[in-house]
């Protein structure tokens, strides 16, 4: 199958799945993982808790990178990294499809402002976001599903839904509530 068709077919699974419901409701202790990824094209290996030492952390979940949501989704997040640094967040963007382009993806898309990585299958349990066809089966591929997670490394905000529109606002407006306290 060639790349543009395989692309084409995964995007309109995508909106036939059904988005997954997280199970890690606001307060649990988000799972620590490790991540292998990009940024600006350049490989890097994302840890969780190194992040959260620093701040709160946007861990956003995409189906797979190149595909119209997954482009929308980043190119947003890369236009409000001013907002999230100015709350000082660390955004990263995981998925577990097509990871062989995240490189490329993350200097074209992310702008080179954030990380993507790979999720591994540990992650993808841990957090829920395994995206499901209409029969209940796998797809193989990530929900767009957002997690912000307190610098107590606590989940402070959930998002799942498969248009990419409200990911980044809603990211946002949890930042702030924490910042409120």
């Amino acid at each position: 199958m060639k790349p543009t068709i395989a692309l084409a077919a995964l995007a309109s699974l995508a909106l036939a799945a059904s988005p997954a419901h997280a199970t890690l409701p606001k307060g649990a202790k988000a799972p620590a993982f490790v991540a292998q990824g990009a940024q600006a094209g350049k490989p890097i290996t994302f840890d969780l808790a190194k992040a959260l030492k620093k701040g709160p952390v946007v861990l956003y979940f995409f189906p797979a990178a190149f595909t119209p949501g997954c482009n929308i989704e980043a190119e947003t997040f890369a236009e409000a990294m001013p907002k999230f640094a100015a709350a000082g967040a660390t955004v990263i963007g995981v998925t577990a499809g097509n990871v062989d382009q995240l490189a490329d993806f993350s200097a074209k898309k992310c702008a080179g402002k954030f990380p993507v990585a790979a999720a591994s299958a540990q992650m993808k349990a841990d957090y829920d976001v395994d995206l499901k066809k209409p029969d209940g089966s796998s797809t193989g591929v990530t929900s767009r599903t957002t997690y912000v997670i307190g610098k107590n490394g606590k989940i402070a905000m959930v998002y799942s839904a498969m248009q990419p529109n409200e990911h980044v606002s809603n990211s946002l407006a949890a930042l702030q509530a924490l910042k409120k306290g």
